[in-house]
């Protein structure tokens, strides 16, 4: 019996011990899981213009691409938008204005109320290709911020920044998760819990470049630098040998909508799998409930196409090296390659039309739609103007067909 009750106690005695162990290793790995370093840094990155050293054709493409102007320092180069007299004021009301003005070798939106000066904002940071318009951040305490005056490319004005209040405001701070998608990195440098973010201006890589799929490239290029004679690329990531599913995460990063983050942003990196790193919404929704801005993935991902060629995703149509925006023709030859005779599904339009049609299926399938997202003020109007972006839910839009197909008989 003493015998029993003294196993006993040593059975207790060591349940007793295995269980502290776990919890003190879940503590201790939880509190890692709060410390633990970025896996990516700065220093890992070269930058586009390094690439361009030895890929020198696709570098040259790729900087006329709306990934690399998404991002730009605020120099004269990149801002969009006139400086001149008459065309730079945005007035809100008769009392207050915001002016663009050139002051030395700077450019600043500042604050007008009855004629006087109340507050200036310095241009830092330019966002946007100028595709659709441009918006202007600045810095303020390692902190980001999105002036209220947005250059809008239809209107060839200033406008009021999308979902900004019909006053002067300078105060939407920019998060990682915006920079995420609009740089190739950015540092980070205050504690994760605390907004808004602050960041290292000086660890800034500009442009969605090389690196945002291929990878940070700094141990790729000191080894090939070393190694001229090595034509097989080393720690570089290469797109091509992707399964379907990585070749989409990679690009539903920044085109997926509103992706609810997990951990650290600039954390994910191409190849990897993206529901690791964010909660990821793949219930099936309505195309007409998937505003046309922001959200490609998820239209594209509700078209017929996409369920039918199981090998089919963005680079299937998109080359991201160069600018191919509005070469109609050069994505409709994309289009036939399935839809031909051979696959038994040409359009049926070529009977009336003839094999001119083949030269424009974007229009008819794809075409522009106004977003309910990204919607801008004009100066003097009180009616929202909503930019206009091509659908990528590809299907039939009658509406749209009669309209090309009485432009091509036109045209014939």
């Amino acid at each position: 019996m003493k015998k029993f009750i003294k196993y006993h106690r040593s059975t207790i005695v060591i349940f007793s011990v295995v269980l502290l162990v776990a919890v003190l290793t879940k503590c201790i790995n939880k509190e890692n899981d709060k410390i633990r370093p970025s896996k990516v840094a700065f220093e890992q990155f070269a930058g586009s213009e390094t690439c361009g050293n030895c890929h020198k054709n696709i570098y040259e493409k790729h900087i006329h691409s709306a990934h690399y102007l998404t991002s730009q320092p605020a120099l004269e180069k990149f801002i969009k938008g006139s400086f001149e007299r008459g065309k730079n004021v945005f007035a809100y009301d008769n009392n207050v204005a915001v002016v663009m003005e050139k002051r030395n070798d700077s450019f600043y939106q500042v604050e007008y109320q009855n004629g006087m000066e109340k507050d200036k904002w310095r241009f830092d940071i330019a966002i946007g290709s100028g595709t659709l318009g441009q918006s202007t951040l600045s810095w303020r305490d390692n902190m980001l911020f999105q002036l209220p005056i947005t250059y809008f490319t239809a209107a060839d004005q200033w406008s009021n920044s999308t979902a900004y209040p019909d006053n002067a405001v300078f105060n939407r701070t920019i998060s990682s998760r915006c920079l995420e998608c609009h740089t190739t990195f950015a540092k980070t440098i205050s504690p994760p819990d605390e907004t808004p973010e602050k960041f290292d201006g000086n660890k800034i890589i500009y442009t969605v470049g090389c690196e945002k799929c291929h990878g940070p490239a700094a141990e790729h290029v000191k080894f090939h630098l070393q190694n001229p004679n090595q034509s097989k690329g080393k720690y570089v990531i290469n797109p091509a040998s992707f399964s379907r599913q990585q070749s989409l995460d990679m690009c539903t990063l920044c085109h997926g909508g509103r992706l609810q983050k997990s951990t650290a942003s600039f954390e994910f990196v191409s190849g990897d799998t993206l529901s690791k790193y964010f909660k990821i919404d793949t219930a099936a929704s309505e195309p007409s409930n998937i505003d046309v801005h922001g959200n490609q993935f998820g239209l594209l991902r509700s078209s017929k196409c996409f369920a039918l060629i199981n090998t089919m995703t963005c680079i299937t149509c998109h080359d991201a090296h160069e600018n191919e925006r509005g070469k109609i023709k050069v994505f409709s030859e994309r289009c036939i390659t399935c839809h031909n005779p051979q696959h038994q599904n040409l359009c049926k339009l070529i009977s009336t039309i003839g094999p001119s049609i083949k030269e424009n299926c974007i229009d008819c399938h794809m075409p522009f739609k106004p977003s309910n997202v990204v919607e801008v003020f004009l100066p003097h109007s009180n009616n929202p103007i909503p930019a206009l972006i091509r659908t990528h839910y590809i299907t039939t839009y009658p509406e749209e067909s009669k309209k090309i197909l009485s432009l091509m008989k036109n045209l014939n």
